[in-house]
């Protein structure tokens, strides 16, 4: 069969299968996408790349939650900026063996986070090698009317908070977590948040991200910590607020904001 036939046919399926959405004038099919942004917002724009091997092991995960994955960790990005999803393009090296069956349940993994955070897959690139499967996502995003939360705005005096607990992704969160998008909206609606950063390399390696780049330091409690139920379960000698301090991909976001409405949050808990 001619490969590029086989990829129009792909593309072909890929149409009927993608759902019209009324910012996306130009989807699956030509050279590249267009969308119809608001001109008044600012566009934000994030990629990752998932390596087999690496990122997740595909035996274990299957195709469909790598593809979930994949939109995942993008959608935490526009998460941590406080932003709202619009389009994502995907590209994605498959293996030459089962590559189409392959990519077909890929789809559907990056459809399941896609629909529910109202976000268009707008197109991308395939191709095919003898290597692992590797998975490249770029998300589209737009800031709101209160323009993006970023990691520079830490203030002397600020507390940090979480969106929940932290520790043992291991365990199968880092292929299950729900992106905090809506609670980010949330919380920039009814507070002033002063910067954001999401939890992937691990709450101690992202707060001092976060603090590197708003020039202040930070002290962490450690009776203050949310350790997660995983975290506790695991027996390697390590502790569980190691494991909340250092595991990585929770991917729950770490803000700051003045006390006062920090306490305000904490004893109402709007999220």
């Amino acid at each position: 069969m001619n490969p590029a036939s086989g990829e129009f046919a792909y593309i072909d399926w890929l149409r009927r299968q993608t759902p019209s959405d009324g910012r996306l004038l130009i989807g699956p099919g030509d050279d590249c996408a267009a969308l119809g942004l608001n001109p008044s917002a600012p566009v934000l724009v994030t990629t990752d790349m998932l390596m087999e091997g690496t990122c997740f092991r595909l035996t274990e995960a299957g195709p469909r939650l790598v593809g979930r994955k994949a939109m995942a960790v993008n959608l935490s990005d526009i998460a941590a900026m406080a932003g709202r999803p619009v389009a994502a393009v995907v590209s994605v090296a498959l293996p030459r063996q089962n590559g189409r069956a392959l990519a077909e349940e890929l789809y559907w993994g990056l459809r399941d986070l896609a629909d529910a955070f109202g976000t268009a897959i707008a197109g991308g690139d395939t191709n095919s090698w003898d290597g692992p499967l590797v998975i490249a996502l770029t998300l589209l995003g737009e800031a709101t009317a209160r323009g993006p939360v970023r990691r520079s705005g830490a203030k002397p005096g600020d507390w940090l908070l979480v969106t929940g607990p932290l520790g043992g992704s291991i365990l199968g969160k880092h292929l299950t977590f729900t992106p905090r998008v809506r609670e980010a909206l949330q919380l920039h609606a009814l507070a002033d948040l002063h910067a954001m950063i999401d939890i992937s390399d691990g709450l101690a390696a992202d707060v001092q991200h976060l603090c590197a780049e708003s020039h202040c330091g930070a002290v962490l409690r450690a009776e203050a910590i949310p350790i997660s139920d995983a975290a506790r379960s695991i027996h390697d000698g390590r502790p569980p607020l190691e494991h909340a301090l250092s595991d990585g991909e929770d991917f729950e976001l770490v803000f700051a904001l003045p006390a006062a409405e920090a306490q305000r949050l904490l004893g109402t808990q709007p999220v």
